[in-house]
């Protein structure tokens, strides 16, 4: 029997079998106060610790790994590195390598990780208005 992650309920509108265990459907049919499926996975996601904050950080452009770290303070090189991996993975971000003499190595936000800042943008003045 599947899990509830693997089902194939129409109504709920989840699709086994994709990518990382994410869902894809054309509409999502929910229960009253039911928590959709897909907000749920974007929210974990997103909330998951430092990861919001690195895609933030991402938003004007190109940066390289040690000017990353400077822009999410507090968070370590080795979980800065597992943070972009997993958003790497998400589709999120993506990975350049200049070749030579150091090899540099800067991150970039994807489409689909640029399609997250306006959403980012509301969180933050959300957070200036009720927590400062």
């Amino acid at each position: 029997m599947p899990s509830p992650r693997q089902s194939n309920d129409p109504a709920r509108g989840r699709v086994a079998g994709s990518p990382l265990g994410r869902r894809t459907a054309v509409a999502v049919a929910e229960r009253p106060g039911e928590v959709c499926p897909h907000f749920h996975t974007a929210i974990e996601l997103v909330g998951k610790r430092w990861s919001g904050a690195i895609v933030w950080a991402l938003g004007d452009g190109p940066v390289r790994f040690g000017e990353l770290s400077r822009r999410v303070p507090g968070v370590s090189d080795r979980l800065l590195s597992r943070r972009l991996r997993e958003l790497e993975d998400w589709g999120l971000v993506e990975r350049s390598v200049e070749e030579g003499a150091p090899v540099r190595v800067s991150y970039a936000l994807t489409e689909k990780g640029a399609d997250l800042q306006p959403t980012l943008q509301r969180l933050r003045e959300w957070a200036i208005r009720w927590h400062t």
